[in-house]
């Protein structure tokens, strides 16, 4: 996805200074692989998912196309068909893979087991569920909790298995872990944490079941194994770049060994780290484009990072499901100038943990109450002081117990309305006076909502409010503003850029 954001960002007021040349292992045309797990639920249909391409003539995208090699010392790039392309900037977005444990059983892969982290496997396990009759999701994290959700809705019997005793551990403590846990069995999915997988069984080439470590057996003809991602650094290691887990990169995106090669997305480790979500790598995108379009082959320094709370929020996509984690958790971080308040009540389905640093939430977590969610949510991005006494934030919605939450439309115009690509109302605003009268509209020219979907009904009361109406007709928001989701952006295993 931030392969194809950075090209439209290079060329996005570049004077026709760049030639970029995109090389991308999938034909498609660019889409939101956030949202993949929705088209496995069938809240979407493929077409939903899909991305607007670079505007410019100057980007040539080659679908289907995999670069094989860098060749640094000639500045150019191998591709599968055979073609090379000079560079003055090598930008690798190549992404991850999604990882797969060495279980005994899935070499080779049988019938039956599927990964998710493309449109076609999205597409392959939609197909595998018309003959199913039970399913097992490996794997409990963010992914693996949607993707259950997303096979009970088409009427499977899921089990989830996990290997660490709390479900989605990464993001939630024992005590939410056990929220989840009973959430999930109110929708009808069983779940085995704790147990690791042993080995999958297969008859003739063909998914039976999953042996576990304790021993027991899951039946199963549909496997779905959401076990994390792996950076693909392949070509960079090839090439003789630095390689930690991701590409590393220094603070300007830059790799040690080259200046003139960066990376960015999910196969770049920075020296903050990687989140593993999207919301960096756009960042990430719009700064090193900012950079060569200021600095051509200069040192500049990349523009400062803008406010990143986006990078660390968390909401899980699955109907039924209330679960939102941002910032620090107080399970996680010993410093005592941090205070933590929680509430845990597993029988109603809520847990709400808040952490306050002075008068600031610098992290919450919140499952099964959408509203204080929504409530804390808007606390922790729009720095919101927080009462007296923290521990109202967590029954109360915030409205009741401090100065009310602004509408969208009475906000601050420097205020960020979509945290993932850092948009503000100011921008929104403009787009409407500029002629945009649908939500459609105003995320082309913006790209606001298209993210992870979580600002989509603050975009459409703009786009309600502000966008011009003609003479006798009715305000129409456009297609999509009853939706909490939309999309934005492709794969790209080589961004390649030539300065005129």
């Amino acid at each position: 996805m931030v392969g194809s954001r950075f090209a439209a960002e290079l060329t996005d007021g570049d004077g026709g200074r760049f030639r970029v040349t995109v090389l991308g292992a999938e034909s498609a045309q660019p889409y939101n692989r956030v949202l993949l797990s929705q088209l496995v639920a069938g809240q979407y249909g493929p077409e939903a998912l899909a991305l607007p391409s670079a505007a410019s003539e100057r980007v040539r995208v080659h679908g289907g196309t995999v670069a094989l090699a860098v060749d640094r010392q000639d500045r150019s790039v191998l591709a599968s068909d055979g073609s090379r392309h000079r560079y003055d900037f090598l930008v690798l977005a190549t992404g991850a893979a999604a990882r797969v444990p060495a279980l005994p059983g899935l070499d080779p892969w049988p019938r039956g087991v599927h990964a998710l982290r493309t449109r076609d496997d999205a597409l392959a396990v939609v197909a595998a569920t018309a003959e199913a009759r039970s399913a097992v999701v490996l794997g409990a994290g963010v992914l693996g909790v949607e993707t259950a959700v997303a096979l009970s809705r088409r009427g499977l019997p899921v089990t989830v298995v996990h290997p660490a005793p709390t479900l989605m551990d990464r993001q939630l403590d024992a005590g939410a872990g056990r929220v989840l846990a009973a959430s999930l069995a109110r929708l009808g999915i069983e779940h085995r944490a704790g147990v690791p997988a042993r080995r999958v069984r297969t008859r003739d080439g063909r998914l039976t079941g999953l042996d576990l470590d304790d021993a027991s057996v899951l039946p199963a003809d549909l496997l779905v194994v959401c076990t994390g991602t792996q950076p693909r650094t392949d070509l960079a290691r090839a090439a003789g770049l630095p390689v930690g887990r991701g590409v590393l990169v220094d603070d300007r995106l830059a790799s040690p060994a080259d200046p003139r090669v960066f990376a960015v997305g999910d196969c770049a480790e920075p020296p903050e780290g990687a989140t593993g979500l999207v919301a960096q790598g756009w960042e990430q995108a719009a700064r090193l484009a900012a950079r060569l379009r200021a600095t051509g082959t200069g040192p500049g320094a990349l523009p400062r990072r803008r406010d990143r709370v986006a990078d660390d929020v968390v909401k899980v996509k699955a109907a039924g499901l209330d679960v939102v984690t941002m910032g620090v958790s107080g399970a996680r971080v010993g410093d005592p100038a941090l205070r933590t308040l929680r509430l845990s009540d597993p029988d109603a389905g809520r847990h709400v943990e808040v952490v306050v640093s002075g008068q600031r939430l610098v992290g919450a977590t919140c499952l099964g109450d959408a509203e204080v969610a929504a409530e804390l949510l808007a606390c922790y991005t729009r720095g919101t002081p927080v009462p007296a006494d923290p521990a109202r934030l967590l029954l109360t919605p915030l409205a009741a117990v401090a100065a009310p939450r602004p509408a969208v439309t009475e906000l601050a115009e420097d205020a960020v309305v979509c945290r993932c690509n850092g948009v503000d109302r100011r921008t929104i605003d403009r787009a409407c006076r500029e002629g945009a009268t649908t939500v459609e509209e105003v995320a082309a020219r913006t790209r606001a909502g298209t993210g992870c979907g979580g600002c989509r009904a603050d975009v459409c009361a703009l786009v309600e409010a502000l966008a011009p109406v003609p003479a006798g007709t009715s305000p129409q928001p456009g297609p999509g503003c009853e939706k909490s989701v939309t999309a934005v952006s492709p794969l790209a295993s080589a961004a390649v850029t030539s300065a005129r």
